[in-house]
């Protein structure tokens, strides 16, 4: 009777140790997203709740979108990923084979459920009187951006620099080769992601103009206020940040049902509606009309225009690829 006690006991412990696990999960994000998602896992833990029953701990990890990719490949055990360019994912999906090759399909809208765009945040009163891309070329303006290779947001940077200089030139690839070494020139510290791009230009102050993303350029904004202006470039390129599960990890963890959840909840009213408040476009038009002041319509170039991020890898960020010889790196 004593071992039949201990077996019982030990078997509801398992159960309860299996419950546990099952409420744990892991987004592996990039580095703008830290506030949008501890707000997200706010709205979600409440959701999820109110469905099920269910507690659930979400923890974050955020860093520059390729290096991210790379950490889920070599073995980070994430459920989720929500990274800065497509790209990103298909690495994982290839080389790490933890997310389902298909992955763009399993979610609306390609699996990006809001977008963004790539703008400039200058010093008050604009003191350099930085209007556009061909401002920031000119001698004696320094630039702030993050390293492609290393950050999603820098190679979407470098892409929207690109076909500006593609509308300006008429397709010359020597001249816009030329205008995007200038850039770069005047670019000579490359931080890894985001965060730190900020942190050199808003509390090193150093920089003319920082090339950042629409959401971050706001939120400065709102965490320093009066210390920078937004300045909004004639055409710019449309960032789809993506989201997938990793399968693999989470099958192994059992947390499929909800990492999916997790990231169908994004598309909700209530996670497009906190996805805007937090200056990502939403997917969702009737959130997009309600905030539709916050967002300025510009030109926007999409990726494929460029032939898909295989073809932009391969071409401009892999080593030896065209960013390599222009920057000379």
């Amino acid at each position: 009777m004593k071992l039949k006690s201990t077996l019982l006991l030990a078997s509801l412990l398992g159960l309860a140790i299996t419950a546990h696990a099952a409420t744990e999960l892991l987004n592996v994000s990039y580095d703008p997203t830290r506030k949008l998602y501890e707000e997200y896992n706010k709205l979600f833990q409440s959701y999820w709740k109110k469905k099920t029953g269910q507690d659930v701990n979400i923890s974050q990890s955020h860093g520059g979108s390729g290096k991210q990719a790379r950490s889920v490949i070599d073995g980070v055990p994430a459920d989720v990923v929500t990274l800065a360019l497509a790209g990103d994912i298909d690495a994982i999906a290839t080389k790490g084979k933890s997310v389902p090759k298909d992955w763009e399909e399993r979610f609306p809208h390609h699996s990006t459920p809001y977008t963004s765009t790539i703008v400039f945040v200058v010093r008050p009163g604009n003191p350099k009187n930085i209007k556009d891309w061909d401002d920031i070329v000119k001698e004696g303006i320094s630039i702030v951006t993050p390293n492609p290779k290393t950050s999603g947001g820098a190679r979407w940077n470098y892409l929207a620099a690109w076909a500006y200089a593609e509308k300006k030139f008429n397709n010359d690839q020597a001249k816009i080769k030329e205008f995007i070494g200038k850039l770069y020139k005047n670019a000579p510290v490359l931080d890894t992601g985001a965060t730190g791009a900020t942190i050199t230009f808003v509390k090193r102050r150093i920089g003319d103009v920082y090339l950042a993303w629409e959401n971050e350029a706001h939120l400065i904004q709102t965490e320093f206020p009066g210390e920078t202006e937004i300045v909004i470039p004639s055409s710019s390129i449309l960032a789809e940040p993506s989201v997938a599960v990793v399968e693999k990890n989470a099958i192994k963890h059992d947390t499929s049902d909800l990492a999916k959840a997790y990231i169908s909840y994004l598309y909700s009213p209530e996670g497009q509606d906190l996805i805007a408040k937090n200056f990502y476009r939403p997917r969702d038009p009737k959130v997009a009309e309600k905030y539709a002041e916050q967002f300025p319509a510009l030109e926007l170039v999409d990726i494929q225009h460029f032939g898909g991020w295989a073809t932009v890898q391969k071409k401009h960020f892999d080593d030896g690829g065209i960013y390599d010889a222009v920057t000379k790196r």
